[in-house]
């Protein structure tokens, strides 16, 4: 079924290398025919993140660091002169200080803390109230998140705090929203080999362990979680609100 968001404009942020899983996200949405918009953040990526939009097929690549209210407002402006209809969001930033992730949850510096519920959570509600408005036809706004959430992962800590935040953020902002005809989901996917997941100590022990003891004994792939984002965002999860969908090959439903 091909085709499945012509007409539609989708604004992607957080694409940071063509191993990050939102530009397997991007790629997905141009290839479903919509018009795609990147953002950066600031000068130090920009010229990275243009390239991979010229790449992609962009149809504009635009500054906004998400913690700075002033540039989500500055955001919506330049939206709004030449994209002034959004049919689709999608959030994938995360950042938490590599130290905050290597040592004991205990020990986490309560700067690390808020600076990860910053920048993984609360940035999802700021870009929702700043970019709801223009979802005029209703649409599709999801997020990234992981296991880590709701189960104790190994080093992953403070960041697995600020995705349960995260995922109980995308619960209120589902039931707010969804008059507007607006629909807020997470994706949680699986252990990917990404920029980030590098920060993670013993990573590659957690993708031999899901790739052992998943259902489907495998890691999941980061095509799988771009088609399920084209899913969230197309006319076929018009009745999929406040979820939480796992692509992590099964690995979520088993015990020990």
């Amino acid at each position: 079924m091909p085709g499945l968001l012509e007409g539609k404009t989708a604004l992607v942020a957080g694409v940071a290398n063509r191993w990050s899983i939102a530009y397997s996200i991007a790629a997905a949405f141009r290839r479903e025919g919509a018009t795609l918009l990147l953002t950066y953040q600031g000068d130090r990526v920009r010229a990275q993140v243009e390239e991979l939009g010229a790449e992609l097929g962009a149809a504009k690549v635009l500054n906004c660091d998400v913690t700075n209210d002033a540039e989500l407002a500055a955001l919506v402006a330049a939206l709004q002169a030449e994209f002034p209809k959004l049919d689709a969001v999608v959030h994938s930033i995360a950042f938490a200080n590599k130290e905050d992730l290597s040592r004991p949850f205990s020990e986490t510096s309560r700067d690390g803390y808020l600076l990860a519920q910053n920048v993984s959570a609360y940035s999802l509600v700021a870009l929702s109230r700043a970019l709801s408005p223009l979802m005029t036809g209703g649409g599709a706004i999801m997020t990234l998140t992981y296991l880590g959430a709701t189960r104790v992962v190994e080093n992953y800590n403070v960041m697995g705090v600020a995705k349960a935040a995260l995922e109980a953020c995308v619960r209120y902002l589902a039931a707010e929203l969804g008059g507007k005809g607006i629909r807020v989901n997470a994706i949680s996917a699986g252990p990917i080999k990404t920029a980030s997941a590098r920060g993670i100590k013993d990573f590659s022990k957690v993708l031999d362990g899901v790739a052992e003891h998943s259902p489907l004994k495998r890691n999941c792939d980061p095509a799988e979680v771009a088609d399920t984002a084209v899913f969230l965002a197309s006319g076929l999860g018009r009745g999929v609100t406040g979820n939480t969908i796992f692509v992590d090959a099964g690995f979520q439903i088993m015990g020990l």
